[in-house]
């Protein structure tokens, strides 16, 4: 009865034993969430007592296994090839936790770490779950769609949207496509139809990851096109839809050829790349309050016409902002035209003073020559009163030889003309006047009354004949 009360108490004991370590089997999983394609620990532990033996399993897979003090890849499966290690330094301590490395989409899944030593086996298992974090949202913009897009994640995001002015939710229907690479990450395009006008609204996505850790959000813009003239300076909006934080600002340019970044600052570095140094800038204390505007300061046609886009980039954020700029040739103003009005009158003013200087300047040398050559005649071809009849006089149209000088109209000068060609003289007293000086009468013609003085020859004239200036010259006769 002694033994049989014994046997009760040693199996009694070995009872408590083994519930306490099937109490340690049914522990709890752990669970452990690793970001592809970081390495992560798998934890698992034990009590240390002497050697031990360490299996770890992935659903009846080996995954790694360590014994006789050392580990052992004999049995590891492939996918595990080169990327699990134990912290061996740790094991006499009770560590028995799986350093996973480059952790991937296939990884996921249940593992269960078993450690065997003298004071019995134990199980632990754990839930591993792998996510690719959202590293970027693209947003592109065309005239009638707008498409946002993040590649390499994993599990599916959430897509919203929304716009500035708000909209309706039932107005914001999209379409997404989603593709798998052959890492198992996926790709995401969501889709939405331009409302109106496409400068009418900003509008914006958001990309929520499964475990609502992170929500990244791209918003854009496309402004209306802008028109400037070349060499006046013009500012280019480009304003931030919310204060940003640790954020850079790029503008790219785009024209018949691949985009080109032509100024990038950044507020962590306060560093400043500008390819368009002297031609472009910003307003660095604007810029700090989310307005990044480009100011050109003297825009050519060819150099400046395109798209610009304005990018700002912070934490889980980007904000695009496309215009269009077309630079023309610059036209004149009212002042400039009013300007070049004047010049050309006071050239036009100044030519016609010129033109009329000439021609009176051409007139008056001509008359002057004319006039010399009829004073000439003048002088030349006295008129002698034979019987009452001029003879050999050079007469013009009305000639006065004055005390001053001589004086002529525009009719003397066109009958002098026609004599000098045809070399005729006038020969009727009625063709020519001479005149006087003041004081000096001129004597008339005069047909005799009565019977003629008696002369030499029966005939008697006057002994004295004056000339055809008044003068008398004694013993002047006719023949």
């Amino acid at each position: 009865m002694a033994e049989t009360h014994g046997f009760m108490i040693v199996l009694l004991i070995f009872l408590k034993n083994l519930l306490l370590a099937n109490s340690k089997a049914l522990l709890p999983d752990a669970n452990v969430t690793c970001i592809i394609p970081e390495d992560c620990i798998l934890p698992c532990s034990f009590r240390p007592t002497g050697t031990v033996v360490i299996h770890w399993y992935k659903q009846q897979i080996p995954v790694h296994s360590y014994y006789y003090n050392k580990d052992q890849f004999g049995l590891q499966n492939k996918h595990f090839s080169g990327r699990t290690c134990l912290f061996n330094s740790h094991i006499p301590h009770g560590n028995a936790s799986l350093l996973l490395r480059r952790v991937k989409v296939q990884d996921k899944g249940r593992y269960k770490c078993y450690t065997s030593t003298r004071k019995g086996n134990q199980e632990i298992f754990v839930n591993l779950e792998v996510k690719a974090l959202i590293q970027s949202v693209n947003m592109e913009m065309t005239d009638e769609m707008v498409t946002c897009s993040s590649h390499n994640i994993y599990p599916l995001p959430q897509v919203t949207w929304a716009t500035d002015p708000p909209s309706a939710q039932e107005a914001l229907e999209n379409s997404i496509i989603k593709t798998t690479d052959h890492k198992g990450l996926f790709t995401v395009e969501s889709t939405l139809r331009i409302l109106g006008n496409v400068s009418n609204y900003t509008y914006f996505c958001s990309f929520i990851a499964a475990d609502k850790t992170q929500v990244w959000t791209a918003s854009g813009k496309n402004q209306e096109s802008i028109t400037q003239e070349e060499g006046h300076a013009l500012s280019i909006p480009c304003i931030a839809p919310h204060s940003p934080q640790n954020f850079s600002l790029t503008w790219t340019f785009t024209s018949s050829i691949e985009p080109t970044v032509i100024l990038r600052y950044d507020t962590k570095t306060r560093h400043t790349f500008d390819l368009w140094e002297g031609q472009a800038e910003l307003d660095q204390d604007l810029l700090l309050l989310g307005d990044g505007s480009l100011l050109l300061h003297k825009p050519d046609i060819e150099e400046h016409s395109g798209t610009y886009t304005c990018t700002f980039s912070g934490l889980q954020s980007r904000h695009v902002v496309q215009t269009h700029v077309n630079i023309t040739v610059a036209s004149i103003n009212v002042d400039e035209q009013s300007v070049q009005r004047s010049w050309w009158s006071t050239a036009a003013s100044a030519a016609l003073f010129l033109f009329t200087i000439t021609v009176i300047l051409l007139q008056c040398a001509r008359k002057k020559a004319m006039e010399t050559r009829s004073a000439s005649h003048r002088y030349n071809g006295v008129s002698f009163v034979v019987g009452g009849i001029h003879k050999g006089v050079n007469t013009s149209a009305s000639y006065i030889i004055e005390e001053h000088g001589v004086e002529c109209n525009s009719a003397q000068l066109q009958f002098e003309a026609q004599d000098e060609v045809t070399g005729s003289t006038p020969n009727t007293a009625e063709d020519c006047a001479v005149a006087s000086p003041p004081g000096t009468e001129i004597e008339q013609e005069e047909k005799p009354v009565g019977p003629p003085a008696e002369g030499n020859d029966g005939s008697q004239s006057s002994s004295q004949e004056r000339d055809g200036f008044g003068n008398t010259e004694p013993g002047l006769h006719t023949s």
